[in-house]
């Protein structure tokens, strides 16, 4: 276990220790570090928000987690369980207990089958029920996610996107699984689809216990439905907490960053000061800058953050960050009484 890894709970159902996932590079001796010592971990019945830009290897945790693609050094644990040494059977069997939303709903659906096929797909690869009780199985779940019985008989071009997510969601319930994995979830959909999205996962959240991994860009989305959230960028954690708190009283100034680029639905003479919005690229995952790889971007930058990597830390109970000059720096939040409240 790593300094800077919280020691595993009773009730933590998902534990991600010192995650490493890297990429060869077709022609090259060079690798893409897509996550770069990652420590996480996600209880029962909590949502665990992963936020930052496109590249800061959210997704790449969320494959790994799922057996989609192999760690390169690191442990990967449900309910105990190692997941990273899973093979073949063993892997099949457990994926029952963790399902994945994808951030395309109408990819993540073939068009040739109709909903009640898609929706029961995995009760026939896991040979639950006879084709009796699949009819009632699957009409149970698409009521679950707010569709009704008359929607199983249709093909993805004849849903909306919200439909198509929704059968998504029930698909994803069909072997009453512990945890989803959120990867993007709602980014392809209409704000006010969105809304609906996010209040159905807190619903169903309530009525059968499920833990989310939360995976999103979006800051607002993440507060509108996380409990706990870290911030990743270009492979590492640079701060984790519990929401509000990340959100209100940000330690990173990255965190910091992705909050000055969030519109404020607040009249202008209301806002709070805010400083100014991210510039530059993401730099190169095959080649990241040396000590603190957000530091070229950063605009309290200084020597040290070239020459040392600062260490996640406890700054506070439950508040985690990783910058060398955290204590120092004066950074606002966001939010007053408006968006984002859960």
């Amino acid at each position: 276990m790593s300094v800077d890894q919280t020691p595993p709970h009773a009730s933590d159902l998902l534990v991600v220790e010192d995650l490493t996932v890297r990429y060869p590079v077709h022609g090259r001796r060079q690798t893409v570090k897509a996550v770069d010592g990652v420590s996480c971990s996600v209880a029962e019945g909590e949502t665990f928000g992963l936020i930052g830009e496109s590249g800061s290897g959210k997704s790449t945790i969320a494959r790994a987690v799922l057996g989609l693609v192999r760690p390169t050094a690191g442990t990967i644990s449900f309910r105990g369980m190692r997941l990273d040494r899973l093979r073949g059977r063993e892997q099949r069997r457990m994926r029952r207990h963790y399902q994945m939303i994808f951030q395309d709903p109408h990819e993540a659906l073939d068009p040739r089958m109709t909903v009640r096929a898609s929706v029961a797909e995995p009760l026939r690869v896991q040979r639950r029920g006879d084709a009796g009780d699949l009819v009632a199985l699957v009409d149970a779940l698409l009521g679950k996610a707010g569709l009704s019985a008359e929607h199983a008989q249709r093909r993805p071009h004849e849903l909306s996107g919200g439909q198509k997510q929704r059968v998504n969601i029930a698909r994803a319930l069909a072997l009453d699984p512990e945890l989803l994995v959120c990867d993007e979830a709602v980014s392809a959909l209409d704000v006010s689809i969105q809304a609906d999205i996010l209040n159905l996962l807190a619903e169903l959240q309530r009525e059968m216990g499920l833990a989310y991994l939360f995976i999103s860009h979006d800051i607002g989305v993440v507060s509108h439905i996380a409990d706990r959230v870290a911030v990743m960028y270009l492979g590492v954690i640079v701060e984790r907490g519990p929401v509000e708190g990340v959100i209100d009283s940000p330690l990173h100034p990255y965190t910091e960053a992705l909050l000055a680029a969030e519109p404020q639905a607040v009249p202008a003479h209301c806002r709070t000061e805010r400083p100014a919005p991210l510039k530059g690229e993401l730099p190169s995952p095959i080649d990241p800058p040396s000590g603190c790889r957000f530091r070229t971007r950063c605009p309290y930058a200084e020597d040290r953050c070239a020459a040392e990597v600062p260490p996640l830390r406890e700054l506070m109970p439950g508040r985690w960050v990783a910058c060398h000059f955290a204590e120092s720096l004066d950074l606002r939040g966001r939010y007053l009484t408006t968006a984002g409240g859960r």
